[in-house]
């Protein structure tokens, strides 16, 4: 930092210690946390690797090593988006075993990473005759019963919605690698989706969420439980809560054999009490008589987006370690007697749905806005919470990290949207008198998600060079209860659009923001609504848009994995009733009112949203003089996660301003852009 004086520099120009590649160094976070034995495991990335994940173990001496040597990936592709992707179990002698699906063919494998003969790992699972695979996530190992239990997605056809989803059981011993029929199933394929088995303390039941087209996850679930008989088999399959109208979460047994659900039957994911005994068979609005442990205005559930998420987790004793909050995620030990809830020690205010115990200890993954991901142990006996893995470092001053400011904006006819705003700030530098900064909108994905507050080098890197930014958790985001995550319903496009540029005009209005130099960008469905904005807007002087959904007709109609094919029908409508909002919506459709320069970054094998949904989009805004950049990138899929493609990308997008901006960020490399013309 010099001699600590600050030079007076333009917005967009100062020089920052924060590069592409410590930013892209620093992506990703831990997940998936187990206990196996006195160890605790988790997945983590590894962007120099080519973006694979390795499991890590963290010994009884602290000490983190690889339990996968390169150039294994502990990484499922059920739902596409994946889910728990090892299970793994101590052994009396010999260390552990591991079961793991590996991402490069989704088969089944045993490992034994302690073996003196180093011996690699081993199939379990055969390969698909289809393209698709046979996918398995969601695992749970009874070395008991010899058998690993999970998650089975099987191609039945070429097509991406040819497919069945049944929870199955494979045998530790091999026989079914080779041999498909070696693989048992336990449940039928009545419902679309399933997520793995969770068995009774006592052994004798079984329990699982459940739910078909054309509902998501968040909209409507149910709970499915059945009795598990002698041979292994499912008996008497019936749901106990949950419906077309109520998502359930989160279901687990607690330690007396009681069902414990998060379900927003109240209008938020509150977590509920149930005895399944007592349920009735058609899921009804009083099966099991659910029992709300803790009703509060808060989630302490979220969004289904990866089979295995534990937003809670049961401790022996009957205590309940809870991931809850409003617009934040923090954890709490719960006592469901009482219903008295405190909140673990610490600096850590964002925790993943990562839950894991031992014994009195409860295992996660937490951050904060000055800290990244790191996973943390907190001892229910003694009160007290430490990182154990993946510790937080600072790879610079923090006096470079930004300062986020929680806020409540007004959108069109007084609505609340909430954002967080990260205003530029370094050190080094200061702006002239009266000068107000270039401002990023960013929209996240989902769109049925949310920004979390913590440190993101990725935003680091724009603030600490002078650029402002503003996450907008517009209607349709989780953490808010179900009321504002309803607001998307059929108009997304338009309620999204609105909320983050009302966030943009009140930056501008209030003087925080410079109006001519405001910018959106997002990826997925953040892809979308940062194409959205530039086709009817007029508001931004450019827009970063990643691996986005652009053409609706095109992506309902087989343009995309079964998991989403049918999405569209909560946020846009039934597309037999309404194909004309389909197309007037798409910015694919409404590429003649693209004026602002935009850069379009697509991974090309992407499943969930194809390159050639950006390359229509391209025709369409081809000789209308628009500049434009289109970065590809071989061997990436829906989200990036090489170093070198992140890299590359932020380059390009901090490029873009510095075109559309008129700004000189020192090193950057310049950004080709094109207008399309022959």
């Amino acid at each position: 930092m010099g001699d600590n004086t600050a030079v007076t520099t333009p917005f967009g120009a100062w020089r920052s210690p924060i590069d592409a590649a410590l930013a892209a160094s620093h992506d990703g976070h831990p997940e998936y946390v187990g206990t196996v034995g006195d160890e605790v495991w988790w997945t983590e990335p590894r962007p120099e690797e080519g973006g694979r994940r390795t499991l890590v173990r963290r010994r009884p001496d602290g000490a983190e090593v690889s339990a996968l040597p390169a150039p294994w990936n502990a990484r499922s592709r059920v739902i596409e988006y994946g889910g728990l992707p090892w299970a793994a179990v101590p052994r009396p002698s010999g260390g552990p075993l591991v079961v793991f699906a590996h991402f490069a063919d989704q088969r089944l494998y045993a490992y034994e990473p302690d073996d003196p003969a180093g011996a690699p790992p081993r199939p379990l699972t055969p390969v698909s005759d289809l393209g698709g695979g046979l996918r398995w996530a969601d695992l749970r190992l009874h070395a008991e019963r010899g058998e690993v239990w999970g998650v089975l997605e099987e191609f039945t056809g070429p097509g991406p919605t040819a497919v069945r989803r049944v929870i199955a059981v494979v045998p530790l011993d091999g026989s079914a690698a080779d041999d498909r029929a070696a693989v048992r199933e336990l449940t039928d394929d009545r419902h679309r989706f399933v997520t793995g088995p969770r068995l009774s303390p006592d052994g004798r039941r079984v329990a699982w969420i459940a739910w078909d087209h054309p509902r998501m996850p968040w909209d409507g679930t149910v709970v499915m439980v059945a009795e598990v008989a002698g041979d292994g088999t499912f008996a008497r399959a019936r749901a106990v809560l949950g419906g077309p109208d109520e998502s359930v979460a989160q279901a687990e047994w607690a330690p007396d054999g009681a069902l414990l659900a998060a379900t927003d039957r109240t209008g938020w994911w509150n977590l509920h009490r149930i005895d399944p005994a007592e349920a009735d068979t058609d899921g009804g609005a009083g099966a099991g008589r659910p029992v709300a442990l803790c009703p509060r205005e808060e989630e302490f559930g979220g969004p289904l987006w990866k089979l295995g998420r534990r937003w809670f987790a049961p401790l022996p004793g009957g205590l309940i370690a809870v991931v809850h909050g409003r617009g934040a995620a923090r954890l709490g030990i719960l006592d469901p007697r009482t219903g008295e809830l405190a909140d673990a020690p610490g600096p850590w205010t964002e925790w993943d749905a990562t839950l894991a115990v031992d014994g009195s200890r409860v295992f996660g993954v937490a951050a904060s806005p000055y800290s990244s991901p790191e996973v943390v142990e907190l001892d229910t006996r003694t009160g007290h919470a430490r990182a154990i893995g993946a510790a937080h470092t600072d790879p610079i001053d923090p006096a470079y990290y930004p300062r986020p400011v929680e806020r409540v904006f007004t959108g069109p006819g007084g609505r609340e949207v909430h954002a967080t705003v990260y205003p530029p700030r370094n050190p080094d530098h200061t702006a002239p008198d009266g000068e107000a900064p270039p401002y990023v909108v960013w929209a996240h994905g989902g769109p049925t998600g949310r920004a979390p507050v913590v440190l993101d080098l990725e935003i680091a890197y724009f603030t600490s060079r002078g650029i402002g930014v503003a996450e907008v958790n517009y209607g349709g985001s989780t953490g808010y209860g179900r009321a504002y995550r309803n607001r998307l319903r059929e108009r997304w496009g338009v309620v999204d659009v609105e909320d983050c540029a009302a966030v943009a005009e009140a930056l501008a209005e209030e003087g925080s923001a410079d109006r001519a130099r405001l910018a959106i960008r997002g990826g997925s469905a953040g892809g979308w609504t940062a194409a959205a904005s530039l086709t009817s807007t007029g508001l931004y002087a450019c827009a970063t848009v990643k691996y986005p959904v652009l053409d609706l007709t095109d992506w309902s109609d087989d343009g995309t994995h079964d998991f989403e094919s049918r999405y569209m029908e909560t946020l846009i409508g039934p597309l037999a009733e309404v194909p004309e909002r389909y197309r007037d919506r798409s910015p694919a459709h409404r590429a003649d009112r693209v004026t602002s320069p935009f850069l379009l970054l697509q991974g090309l094998d992407d499943p969930v949203c194809p390159p050639v949904q950006c390359e229509r989009f391209l025709a369409a805004v081809a000789g209308r003089g628009v500049p434009h950049a289109y970065l590809t990138f071989e061997g990436e899929s829906h989200g990036f996660r090489r170093a070198e493609t992140m890299i590359r990308a932020l380059e390009a997008e901090l490029g873009l301003y510095a075109r559309a901006f008129a700004i000189s960020p020192p090193g950057v490399p310049a950004l080709e852009l094109t207008d399309g013309s022959a």
